[in-house]
């Protein structure tokens, strides 16, 4: 459960259910189709992801590998290159993340939907293709109706499977922001006491730097 300091729940070492989600070029419209964005997001909008590819006209199930009982959800995805391109909008992390996933890999992603996974506690993991095609070949061979198992482990930076495993690599702040739990500005300011112990020294080292109230 998460503190009330955290934004989102830390992410450290992740074993969950994993799947291949097959296709290039995966946009934004797709995670989330646009019609759902101004629908309440209290509500959660993970019963909107894929909505269009998960559901038919009448809102029936289609045969969808994202279609799984609550407690089948898989919590990770291997996508393939430029997942997540297209529009800017935010609400297809969010999407994600109410659905229940915390980490998604790939080649490339959209720049702007990269950004946002940070922001709201999902770990983008770019690879190489070579080591992005022995994780798909760990998911088939290892796969059970459609789903596997990986753990993804963020302390060490790494992917591992039954048998194998590869390192990937993450930008500092962000990773820092993902063991905490804590979107960027609640991370700076979880620095407060040393930012006001810097600011004191300082202005003692230069007190004509302050400005008189």
């Amino acid at each position: 459960m998460k503190s009330q300091s955290t934004i989102f729940e830390p992410l450290s070492v992740l074993t969950a259910r994993a799947i291949a989600l097959r296709g290039p070029n995966i946009d934004t419209d797709q995670i989330i189709p646009a019609r759902f964005l101004k629908k309440d997001r209290a509500l959660g909008y993970g019963q909107y992801l894929f909505y269009d590819a998960r559901f038919d006209e009448q809102g029936e199930l289609k045969n969808h590998v994202l279609n799984q009982p609550d407690d089948k959800r898989p919590e990770i995805l291997v996508v393939e290159e430029n997942f997540g391109c297209g529009s800017s909008r935010e609400g297809a992390v969010y999407a994600l993340a109410d659905y229940g996933v915390r980490a998604v890999i790939g080649t490339t992603f959209g720049d702007i939907f990269h950004n946002n996974c940070f922001k709201n506690g999902v770990l983008p993991i770019r690879l190489s293709a070579q080591d992005h095609a022995r994780v798909m070949d760990a998911l088939a061979t290892q796969s059970t109706d459609g789903v596997s198992e990986l753990t993804v482990d963020l302390e060490s930076c790494e992917v591992r499977w039954a048998n194998g495993q590869i390192s990937f690599e993450v930008d500092a702040f962000w990773r820092e922001c993902l063991l905490k739990g804590l979107d960027e500005l609640s991370l700076t300011l979880s620095y407060q006491p040393q930012i006001d112990a810097f600011e004191t020294q300082y202005h003692k080292s230069f007190p004509w730097l302050k400005t008189p109230i």
